[in-house]
């Protein structure tokens, strides 16, 4: 018995599809098959099963992608603990905070249009993706999987859970809080159950909206990094005085934020306030965000202190690299956020909103000051275009390999960590090519309008010397 995946599902950071079209009943069974398997094989055939926490989100699709993933998981040999519907950080929590736990998959289609469903992987502590999941592929097709017959059990986690974040506010003193007044969006996603129970518990007023659960997004979308989907949450905070909103996308991973007068926080802002708050007690800490966010904040961390790294945008790569470094704090533009200095490392945006709050009362600022605090920078927004498949990873080889060997005036230094991104006197641009979608991302960044244009106008000449052009932006 062997499956085949549609190659267009197995992604960089994750496996994502279309229900129906692309991803089924099946492919989770198959999924359950390979990572049961590749669970057994390390852990030893002879050895007691290997348990696997799974979770799903709140799509019309999950708990059938659920069913089916927990057959192949027990069907290769593997115990399973069923968590439920839930935010993916809960998930998370799961298989990290349980030593019996070795491994962890959450169903889920995060911010994509409700007819997506996906799977996020954790394997023995650390993130699953890349060759690993092109491996699951390959198992697949050729039926590489193990036998058994492992057990089921469930598991209600989430008051524990809540627990276990509400120590983000330790040491602070509940009066320092009393008085926040916040404003919270679910956007109808995972996160809204454990969104309740959390602010049920926090000290403050608090104002929520769309903690439904419902896969049909029937308010907005759930992706915060988008400002129209913030609309509400700002119609909130003004119509209620809030001192700030929090956002959260459709499984619970990524952050959004906006202060007391409807500015939007961005990621990379977001994370110059963690900073803040983090180097306090950690001097010389290293500080990871990716190649997308803003010079203002590797600048701002070695201001405070800190060990700036520039790293691979998503959020496996990231999680990866903060093992390797021991970086206590991480995250990237889309609004993942990595706490591993009192935390477990992984992506929780309702830790990280709990994080803004103890951010706001340690350092005595108002999340406004906070952010007004914040050096203002001219920037694109994230500029997404089509590109061949076959096209853009040699595109963005050629634009590196010309910089490089022949840079220009106006170049001051070339930074291929991923795809390009190139620092002169206006500010700095940046062209990468996508892990998982046929698309050139750019952006760019300066203190002035005209540098700004200087700046777009070098992405345009570089692309044009690859016979490219930067055409009609496109979504996630």
């Amino acid at each position: 018995m062997s499956h085949n995946f549609d190659p267009t599902v197995l992604r960089e950071y994750d496996i994502r599809g279309i229900i129906g079209q692309t991803l089924g009943a099946d492919d989770a069974r198959a999924i359950g098959r390979g990572f049961g398997t590749l669970l057994r094989r390390e852990v030893g055939l002879d050895q007691e099963a290997p348990c696997v926490a799974v979770g799903y989100d709140g799509r019309v699709s999950s708990p059938m992608l659920e069913h089916a993933l927990v057959e192949g998981l027990t069907a290769s040999g593997c115990n399973v603990l069923r968590i439920g519907l839930g935010a993916t950080p809960m998930l998370y929590y799961a298989e990290a905070s349980r030593d019996e736990v070795q491994g962890g998959i959450q169903i889920t289609g995060s911010h994509n249009p409700s007819n997506y469903n996906g799977f996020k992987m954790v394997f023995q502590g650390r993130p699953f993706f890349g060759a690993d999941i092109q491996r699951l592929g390959r198992m697949g097709a050729e039926g590489d999987w193990c036998d058994g017959a492992g057990s089921t059990a469930s598991l209600d986690i989430l008051g524990e859970y809540v627990e276990r974040m509400l120590e983000g506010l330790d040491g602070i003193d509940e009066a320092a809080l009393s008085g926040l007044k916040v404003g919270w969006d679910a956007g109808n996603g995972a996160a809204g159950p454990a969104l309740e129970a959390l602010t049920a518990r926090l000290p403050g007023e608090h104002h929520l909206l769309f903690t439904e659960v419902d896969g049909h997004f029937p308010n907005h979308h759930p992706d915060p990094t988008v400002e129209a989907n913030l609309a509400d949450l700002r119609a909130l905070v003004a119509a209620k005085n809030l001192d700030f909103g929090v956002a959260f996308d459709g499984d619970g991973d990524r952050i959004g934020a906006i202060d007391g007068t409807g500015r939007v926080i961005w990621g990379d802002q977001l994370l110059m306030i963690y900073a803040e708050d983090a180097l306090r007690t950690r001097p010389g800490a290293t500080v990871i965000a990716d190649v997308k966010a803003s010079r203002a904040l590797f600048d701002r961390v070695a201001d405070l202190g800190g060990t700036p790294l520039m790293w691979k945008t998503g959020h496996s790569l990231i999680k990866s690299k903060m093992k390797e470094t021991g970086a206590p704090l991480a995250g990237e533009m889309s609004g993942h956020v990595f706490f591993a200095d009192s935390y477990y490392g992984f992506d929780d945006a309702l830790y990280a909103g709990v994080r803004l709050l103890a951010a706001s009362a340690r350092l005595g600022k108002s999340v406004t000051e906070l952010r007004g605090a914040i050096p203002p920078m001219l920037n694109t927004p994230e500029m997404r275009f089509q590109v061949d498949e076959a096209r853009k990873f040699p595109a963005i080889a050629e634009v590196t390999e010309r910089l490089t060997t022949d840079p220009g005036e106006h170049v001051e230094s070339v930074n291929a960590t991923d795809g390009v991104r190139v620092n002169t006197k206006d500010g700095w641009w940046l062209l990468r090519a996508s892990n998982t979608q046929d698309v050139l991302v750019a952006r760019a960044e300066s203190d002035s309008e005209e540098g700004l244009e200087r700046l777009i106008a070098q992405i345009d000449e570089q692309l044009e010397l690859s016979g490219l052009e930067r055409g009609e932006s496109v979504g996630h």
